[in-house]
């Protein structure tokens, strides 16, 4: 795996990096196996304390949580299963899922996002066990379900990223993603729409070559053992600030991957 590079683009704010953030970066340099882009964790860094107002900036994040949740909570027995959490942000849905009997393991490569998620977790009385770690740095105990949410568009290699979570699973355990089509429609909403017109989003937390087809998602997954079992589209209208599952993939959706047979 080639070395991730810090990567200018965006909003200058994003990249406000303090020392934490610094030696984080170079001991993801130093691992071979990572696949995280530093340029996206400092994004996520510079913004981490406003995670949980939920009328700012992370706003159709918040309305979106509960119908990834359903999606999760429909398609797998949620009480008492080992559940990770890949890029769990401020802890938004690790919480969701722990309130629904799941034990969480929770991950995020920002320092300041695991502290924000930490202590909101404590504020709320929950137990997860929230850890600033990349996932190919855990243990090989399998998880009955991975969780990977508005994530897999911001690491450098998402194919790779899937196979390293794919083994993580127990055989029968699936892997829920949610992220963005690749295609006009989504460039004109989820980003000039979101970021620049509507400024649902800070400018720069997106970049369209990051968003990723259905099919690319199904052909990586077939690459390491995962079959797409079931997908469906996230919509948001911020005029009338709902949520709704869709049949409509063209631009954010939700996907389950499922894991069959030994894991290698």
């Amino acid at each position: 795996m080639r070395r991730v590079r810090f990567r200018a683009a965006g909003n200058p704010e994003f990249y406000h990096r303090n020392k934490a953030l610094t030696l984080y970066l170079a001991a993801v340099n130093a691992s071979s196996e990572s696949t995280a882009d530093p340029a996206e964790i400092a994004k996520f860094e510079a913004v981490a304390h406003r995670f949980w107002d939920s009328e700012g900036e992370f706003k159709p994040l918040h309305r979106l949580n509960p119908l990834r949740t359903d999606f999760v909570a429909a398609r797998t027995t949620l009480s008492g299963a080992r559940v990770l959490d890949v890029g769990c942000g401020g802890g938004l849905l690790a919480e969701a899922l722990t309130a629904r009997g799941a034990r969480v393991t929770a991950i995020d490569l920002a320092p300041s996002m695991i502290a924000t998620a930490r202590m909101h977790a404590a504020q709320s009385g929950l137990s997860i066990d929230y850890r600033v770690a990349d996932v190919a740095a855990l243990g090989d105990a399998p998880f009955d379900a991975v969780c990977c949410m508005e994530m897999l568009e911001h690491v450098a290699d998402p194919a790779a990223f899937l196979a390293v979570l794919a083994k993580r699973l127990r055989p029968g355990g699936s892997l829920f993603v949610s992220t963005l089509n690749r295609n006009l429609r989504a460039f004109l909403l989820a980003i000039v729409g979101a970021e620049y017109l509507m400024r649902l989003l800070p400018r720069g937390t997106h970049e369209y070559e990051r968003f990723i087809r259905p099919a690319e998602l199904a052909g990586w997954g077939r690459a390491c053992g995962l079959a797409l079992d079931d997908i469906a589209g996230l919509k948001y209208d911020p005029f009338s600030d709902r949520c709704e599952l869709t049949t409509d993939v063209s631009v954010n959706y939700v996907a389950q991957l499922r894991r069959d047979g030994d894991i290698h």
